[in-house]
């Protein structure tokens, strides 16, 4: 990547504000080409102060002062009355006027998606987002959608998430042909309710272009079995915080375990570099991109600490360079549902 390229930052976002963004920020400007810059949007003083501790950072960097910004507990309604002007609007605004390619913001969920819905509009007639997770596997990473923003969705809507699933995962994990499969409770054709097995014939009829694996199932996640993985957002979201859940068991167990006596702690001082690579594997997801908008928008969680703050600056750097949305905005557009044969027993005579 040695392009300019501009990335939009709300940096009072997220349980740390500045104090987090703005070190993220220099921690992946190390990785990325002097070509990048940033696009700081928040407090001044605050982000100045952090600024001035990292000189090459600065430099790269340009500051757009606001004193609003959306709180965490917001209701996104009231974003969208109150926000103009926020840290946040602006950050996703950048986008929409061409001043930098993606956004990223560690702020309010619902408020960012209805924040980046209302300035960037749907590359598609999906009402709403649609949030994806990097999950890890054995065998590299899978890409799970929708984790959060869709609770009901009908069989076209999970055509269009796998849709954007396999465009994502193309751009985000370089897979030039992405394998595609559908979450649910069985393998065989007649599990599933209604909506699943109806988006299991669309896709494997509908002559989309996807490299279609068929039905996977909840062990799979980790098996990495297909590279993208579709459900809906019911679904999506309790399996990311059962598996966020068991991650942090884990983790704290094994912590337990390792401080139990002074033999153990001995060994965890021998094995800290393995053990530190094993916290780093099972951590959350540190980003979550926005699919569906015209544009590019990354939302990192809450309580993102330096490393996962700049592992979405990473990622959002990744999917502007490829031009992501309008990749998914063509995909979208070549989706024609009306020139799939009806399934038995339905239409026609």
């Amino acid at each position: 990547m040695t392009e300019a390229l501009t990335l939009s930052v709300d940096a009072m976002g997220g349980d740390h504000g500045p104090q987090v963004t703005v070190p993220a920020l220099a921690r992946a400007a190390v990785r990325l080409p002097a070509a990048v810059r940033f696009l700081i949007h928040g407090d001044e003083a605050a982000i100045e102060a952090e600024l001035s501790r990292f000189g090459p950072l600065r430099a790269r960097s340009e500051i757009r002062h606001t004193d609003k910004v959306v709180a965490s507990d917001e209701k996104p309604a009231t974003a969208l009355r109150r926000g103009k002007g926020s840290s946040m609007w602006n950050a996703v605004e950048a986008v929409k006027l061409g001043e930098a390619q993606a956004a990223i913001s560690a702020g309010n969920t619902g408020a960012l998606m209805a924040i980046s819905k209302l300035i960037l509009r749907m590359a598609s007639d999906l009402d709403r987002p649609c949030l994806t997770a990097s999950w890890p596997t054995v065998r590299g990473v899978t890409t799970v959608l929708d984790v959060g923003a869709n609770v009901d969705c009908d069989a076209e809507r999970l055509v269009e998430f796998a849709v954007m699933g396999a465009a994502f995962h193309r751009a985000a994990h370089g897979v030039a042909r992405p394998s595609v499969g559908l979450l649910n409770v069985g393998s065989e054709d007649i599990k599933g309710h209604e909506e699943v097995r109806e988006a299991h014939r669309l896709l494997r009829e509908g002559g989309f272009d996807l490299n279609y694996q068929g039905f996977v199932e909840g062990d799979d996640l980790t098996q990495g079995v297909v590279d993208v993985v579709v459900t809906d957002g019911f679904t999506g979201n309790v399996a990311l915080k059962t598996a966020e859940g068991v991650a942090k068991f884990i983790t704290g167990e094994l912590r337990a375990a390792l401080t139990g006596s002074l033999q153990s702690k001995l060994g965890a001082l021998l094995a800290r570099k393995a053990l530190r690579a094993f916290r780093d594997r099972m951590s959350p997801p540190a980003a979550a991109p926005l699919l569906g908008l015209n544009g590019v928008v990354v939302k990192s969680h809450g309580g993102a600490e330096v490393k996962e703050f700049a592992d979405a600056v990473t990622m959002a750097a990744d999917l502007g360079r490829n031009d992501f949305a309008a990749e998914i905005a063509r995909s979208m557009s070549r989706l024609d549902f009306g020139a799939v044969p009806a399934a038995a027993g339905q239409g026609g005579e």
